[in-house]
């Protein structure tokens, strides 16, 4: 088992950046190694929602199903995915801090089947490029958030 932990702070209001973070359907709007999402399941996000996300890996498209396993609205995400005979489970955390959101995410890896236990120890070089790929994803989701809660701020009267 492999954890990753990282930690943001958006300067915008925690419903936002909880509905930003939760919105599948856009995210290859926002973050530039998303190709393309098709969402498999209808319905507002919650336990249960599943879809399809393709995204630039190593100068390749690669795409997974993943699926919403925790959903706790304004408080956590968790989506999970079997993949190259891992677990991957990936949960957000959401606070309030100060006058912002505070975002942790951790994602837990788990190799499943005896390729992937046998590869386990060869697999760890990949963990600082996953991590320098899901910091990325998260700074495109704060730097929409916070281009939108400008917006807003000096849209108001």
């Amino acid at each position: 088992m492999s954890t990753l932990n990282l930690s943001t702070t958006v300067a915008a209001p925690l419903s936002q950046v909880f509905q930003a973070f939760a919105d599948f359907e856009k995210a290859d709007a926002i973050i530039d190694s998303i190709v393309r999402i098709e969402m498999l399941t209808d319905g507002p996000v919650g336990v249960g929602t599943r879809f399809s996300e393709t995204r630039v890996m190593f100068g390749k498209e690669a795409t997974e199903e993943m699926e919403v396993t925790a959903f706790a609205p304004d408080r956590l995400i968790t989506v999970s995915a079997d993949s190259c005979g891992s677990r991957f489970d990936s949960t957000f955390r959401f606070m309030p801090e100060g006058s912002g959101t505070r975002v942790d995410m951790e994602m837990v890896i788990r190799p499943v089947t005896l390729m992937a236990k046998l590869m386990w120890p060869i697999g760890w070089l990949m963990k600082g490029t996953m991590k320098k790929m899901m910091q990325s994803d998260m700074d495109q989701v704060k730097a929409a958030c916070e281009s939108h809660a400008a917006s807003a701020a000096t849209s108001s009267p």
